[in-house]
């Protein structure tokens, strides 16, 4: 029915009115998630930050539990749930599979996170985010866990029942945009993590109702992990497509290679879910050829996927720079970039954030020898707040801004403080998981509650040291809690509030509208001539030299990294 659908003024796509409601449903619902997570994570960075010690034990481990499902499941997948949408209507300009029962999906996903929150903020599953057998909670906490889960992955099939239809009715030529393609990498991810969901969570669920007799813990371990941590994988697949599409839209990034980028996509597919063994590194019941293989040859495959993004995403928007016509020195494209746009800066600081401090930690505390000493300190919660929220978080924040236009149609509100909220909410969690990983390498507990272990029987002395690295965490998650309720700010006030779009004249300044709409960025008409000089060289290494001393930077500072934490290794394991 053409009713159905609108035509967007700035990229002449058909939208299709439904879909686009539940894109805005979703959204919605992921910004009240992140709000409700914020406010814990501020409490949770005042108790942690030692001289302020702000809740009791008991509050301290319920709003952990709080933090993590509202940020690491709600905020971040019902995002990823709007990419979903958005990425098989919008970007092929088909109509949606179901949309009634799209909005059945999104009720059992609200449904099930309104029950985990109840539970979880009357006290009724005390048991954090991993939620380990022995402890137990109500069953509803276990029931609300399983039906958003199945609503999630009710999407997930919409998702691919819409990419039928697209391909059925030829709503679009060749093969899927990369964008697209990365999309449906993040939701094979979602049925693989999701399975591994329903084979833990319903013999849990049975066990709180008393009908089966015990979960074995360390099964439990291996399994949940498989959710855990492949989560978070469906954010790193659903993040690298949000780089594409912002790197396109707000300096006309290109594609070096579609098949190199597409592949690495796959390797995400057939490797990731490896990577969730380096949380049973310490666990004895597993053996050390199982915890070798798959946190080495496997997981290294899947770190090959990102290091390839990592180099093609920065050098695409180098590039395109350069046809651009910003072709002076290393780094001219880079400081003509478009700074003031929030769009661009949440995207750079995203990339810049997630692999050099989220990657990098990574792959060290994944190697075998080094986890045994960087296990269940603070030094794993530092690396997955540079992956999971620095990255993963700021790429949804930085997409937010060209999504508030092209999708609700409204100005962004208050433009010049949106234009410095990836500043802040990046410094401040760079700050962050600095403090965490530093305080981490003195021994600093992960999850404990108090680290001067008062009224205990015996204390812990730390180097002094932590107190200032603590303080630097304190301050840094401080900086990030208001970066972040800066951006609810900003998103609730253009969504409900804000002012319509209206029109524009193309290549005018728009205060409201990310200028990669009101002046979509274009090659220059030599982009020819612009491309051989190019690629004849004029003393550089190929068009894109400036990304290329990037990755020599980044593989210089990995291996400082690596190379201190065997240094440290070695002084902790003396052989007489």
């Amino acid at each position: 029915m053409p009713s159905a659908f609108r035509t967007c003024p700035a990229t002449g796509r058909r939208i299709h009115l439904g879909a686009e409601l539940l894109v805005k449903a979703n959204a919605v619902v992921a910004v009240v998630s992140l709000l409700i997570g914020a406010i814990a994570a501020l409490l949770l960075v005042l108790t942690r930050w030692q001289a302020v010690h702000l809740l009791p034990a008991e509050w301290y481990y319920r709003i952990l539990g709080v933090h993590g499902m509202n940020m690491l499941i709600f905020f971040i997948i019902y995002f990823e749930m709007a990419v979903l949408w958005f990425c098989c209507t919008a970007l092929l300009n088909s109509r949606p599979a179901a949309p009634r029962l799209g909005w059945v999906s999104f009720g059992l996903m609200f449904a099930g996170a309104a029950l985990v929150e109840w539970m979880q903020w009357s006290g009724r599953a005390d048991v954090l985010f991993t939620s380990y057998p022995p402890l137990k909670a109500d069953p509803l906490f276990y029931l609300g866990v399983i039906l958003f889960a199945v609503g999630a992955l009710t999407v997930v099939g919409l998702f691919f029942a819409t990419l039928v239809i697209a391909k059925r009715e030829k709503t679009y030529e060749g093969s899927v945009p990369l964008v697209v393609y990365g999309a449906i990498t993040a939701a094979i991810i979602a049925v693989i993590t999701l399975l591994h969901g329903a084979l833990i969570y319903i013999p849990t669920f049975l066990w709180s109702l008393g009908i089966i007799p015990e979960v074995d813990p360390e099964i439990y371990r291996m399994i949940w992990w498989g959710l855990g941590h492949s989560s978070q994988q469906i954010n790193v697949a659903a993040m690298v497509a949000v780089w594409y599409m912002l790197a396109g839209l707000t300096v006309g990034g290109v594609v070096l290679n579609e098949k190199v980028s597409r592949s690495a996509f796959v390797l995400y597919v057939l490797f990731i879910s490896m990577a969730s063994a380096h949380h049973l590194l310490v666990d004895p019941g597993f053996g050390p050829a199982w915890k070798i293989v798959n946190t080495s040859y496997f997981m290294y495959m899947a770190v090959l996927a990102s290091m390839i993004h990592g180099f093609t995403v920065p050098a695409g928007m180098e590039l395109g720079m350069r046809l651009r016509g910003y072709t002076d020195g290393l780094f001219g494209w880079l400081r003509r970039a478009p700074w003031g746009d929030p769009g661009f800066s949440g995207m750079v600081l995203s990339v810049i954030i997630f692999g050099f401090v989220g990657g990098i930690t990574g792959v060290t505390i994944g190697t075998e020898q080094i986890n045994i000493i960087a296990h269940n300190t603070l030094r794993i919660p530092g690396h997955f707040h540079a992956t999971v929220v620095s990255g993963t978080a700021m790429a949804f924040m930085a997409a937010t801004y060209y999504l508030l236009p092209l999708v609700f149609r409204r100005k962004v509100a208050f433009w010049g403080a949106a234009r410095w909220q990836p500043y802040l909410f990046s410094l401040g969690m760079l700050l962050l998981s600095m403090g965490m990983t530093f305080a981490g390498s003195f021994g600093v507990p992960r999850r404990h509650w108090d680290i001067s272990f008062s009224q205990a029987p015996f204390d812990v002395q730390f180097n002094p040291a932590v107190d200032l690295v603590l303080a630097v965490m304190g301050i840094g998650g401080i900086m990030a809690v208001t970066g972040a309720l800066l951006f609810i700010a900003i998103a609730v006030k253009s969504v409900f509030f804000g002012e319509p779009v209206g029109e524009w004249k193309t290549g005018t300044y728009v205060p409201g509208i990310p200028p990669g709409i009101t002046n979509p960025p274009v090659h220059a008409a030599n982009v020819d001539e612009i491309n051989e000089r190019l690629h004849g060289g004029r003393g550089f290494p190929g068009p894109t030299p400036g990304t290329m001393v990037l990755v020599f930077v980044f593989l210089g500072a990995f291996m400082v990294y690596y190379f201190t934490n065997w240094k440290l290794l070695s002084q902790l394991w003396r052989l007489g």
